[in-house]
């Protein structure tokens, strides 16, 4: 069983679904867990959870589109954990519309929340990381920032600069012994899906070659395997977590 005891870990967009589930499985491995949602009530229901599972937590309120609120998040995480060592960058929206009719606010909406936040987090985060010459980054791409899907421009390109933003920042961290790497999740059940008609999910597993659609643990595993000491020598790597989708 892999082991993160001791280990402090910041996971953004934690309140609900696959940031949750992240949360408590970051927890149930050992570490302590920030919990970053801008609802603040949601942060707090996650952050009892990871209590109840023996680990310390704080909840962390912030808009991780602004840098200032970013900042103050950070403070407050070191003010309680002694060490960051895993940053996992979930956050993330969905303003679908084909391109013809997507609204220009949609476009910078999504680009902020998905793609400039990472960034922002990366950069704040980093700071610490390299001076203690050690740290794990997992951001939260998507198989449509591979193969792309109609509909979905504003989100495909967040997903896709997310994943070059990971080996780019792969790239500049190896010297400092921090690894960075991107998890890609295909077609997940969440609160989204479970919106969806039995015919429309019955669409989407008929395109996966696992023929199901997949869980919030199987993402939160491979999230778990990326920030372990399992992960030392993987960096700049996309893992997708799909059924099959996008081999």
């Amino acid at each position: 069983m892999i082991q993160l005891a001791g280990r402090n870990a910041l996971v953004t967009g934690a309140g609900r679904g696959i940031g949750r589930e992240i949360a408590l499985t970051l927890a149930k491995a050992g570490a302590n867990v920030g919990v970053c949602d801008l609802d603040e009530a949601t942060a707090q229901s996650t952050a009892a959870e990871v209590q109840a599972l023996g680990r310390s937590a704080k909840a962390l309120r912030c808009d991780v589109s602004k840098a200032s609120d970013i900042a103050e998040m950070v403070s407050a995480f070191s003010a309680t954990f002694p060490t960051l060592d895993i940053l996992v960058n979930n956050a993330g929206i969905t303003r679908d519309g084909l391109i013809v009719r997507m609204k220009e606010e949609d476009w910078d909406l999504v680009l902020a929340i998905n793609l400039k936040s990472a960034f922002l987090c990366c950069k704040e985060v980093a700071r610490l990381m390299m001076k203690a010459r050690t740290g794990k980054i997992v951001n939260i791409a998507s198989v449509v920032g591979i193969m792309g899907n109609a509909g979905q421009a504003n989100y495909s390109a967040s997903k896709a600069g997310l994943i070059g933003l990971t080996k780019t920042l792969a790239r500049e961290f190896a010297s400092r012994n921090i690894q960075v790497n991107a998890v890609a999740p295909g077609f997940i059940q969440t609160a989204m899906t479970e919106k969806l008609s039995p015919q429309d999910k019955e669409k989407l597993a008929s395109q996966i070659p696992m023929q199901r659609l997949g869980m919030p643990l199987d993402v939160a595993n491979a999230v778990l395997f990326l920030a372990s000491g399992l992960a030392d020598y993987i960096t700049g790597q996309v893992i997708p977590v799909d059924g099959g989708l996008v081999m």
